[in-house]
């Protein structure tokens, strides 16, 4: 498949997924469509205002700030706050390797 076959194929999935009412990852369960795949094709198809942009960049990194009064290792254990609103809560070395299975599942 060509570059321009493909990216019309994903054009007819994006313009197929909006029409269902679907989420994004609804419908790609739904197509067989690997979810990454979708959501670089849809940034890529989707368009945007001619007002130039800066760039982000991630480095893969994220802050850590210790909260005042909190010891590592204290009753509460270490707190993971992401974006969304989303928090987890209760983390010490005996369940860290949870923390890597739940965000690898985000």
């Amino acid at each position: 498949m060509t570059s321009t076959e493909r990216a019309h194929a994903w054009q007819r999935h994006m313009t197929d997924w909006q029409a269902s009412g679907a989420s994004g990852s609804a419908y790609c369960k739904q197509q067989s469509l690997a979810y990454h795949q979708f959501v670089y094709w849809r940034q890529k198809l989707t368009p945007t205002d001619d007002s130039p942009k800066q760039e982000q960049v991630t480095t893969g990194f994220a802050r850590v700030v210790s909260a005042p009064g909190a010891g590592i290792g204290g009753a509460d254990g270490l707190t993971v706050s992401l974006p969304g609103g989303v928090s987890i809560t209760g983390l010490h070395a005996g369940n860290i390797e949870l923390l890597g299975a739940v965000l690898r599942q985000l």
